[in-house]
């Protein structure tokens, strides 16, 4: 049997950006039918938010589009750079403190940009954070999430063929 690819997906507080591309890459996978194939994740840089549930307006558009979003926020640890093959940043500040944070340059080697797997939105240089705007800004996340989950997806995928 096939070792489980390891996601976890991080930003700032794990209550936007990170926990809906979690969602999102759940609900990708169990339609592939490869829930079995995957470990999916994610955490924040910041513990400010720990244990709730992802910001209701990020749940609400989540939901219209099907996803159901009830991860709790936690931070990112120590040994998440060793459990989980790869790491997936929002934007540069979060690169920037994975980085910080990586244990040895193995896991250094782990840390991606979530915008790297774009197939639609390939001018995209981060996920931008919804938080202080408006619907707008959620619609548009969830946007750049989906097409970034589908690429990651393809990408895991023909690696293990």
């Amino acid at each position: 049997m096939k070792k489980k690819k390891r996601i976890l997906f991080v930003c700032l507080g794990n209550i936007c950006r990170s926990s809906s591309a979690e969602g999102i890459m759940r609900k990708l996978v169990e339609e592939a039918g490869l829930e079995d194939a995957f470990e999916i994740d994610s955490a924040g840089i910041l513990s400010y938010h720990q244990g709730e549930l992802p910001d209701s307006r990020m749940r609400a558009h989540a939901a219209r589009r099907g996803y159901n979003l009830v991860h709790r926020s936690r931070p990112v640890r120590t040994d998440d750079f060793f459990n989980f093959d790869l790491i997936i940043g929002m934007d540069d500040r979060n690169i920037d403190d994975l980085k910080d944070r990586a244990p040895s340059p193995n896991e250094y080697q782990k840390i991606h940009r979530m915008t790297d797997y774009c197939t639609q939105f390939t001018h995209a240089d981060h996920v931008p954070d919804p938080y202080y705007g408006g619907a707008d800004g959620f619609e548009h996340v969830l946007d750049l999430l989906e097409d970034a989950c589908v690429g990651l997806l393809a990408t895991c995928s023909a690696q293990d063929s």
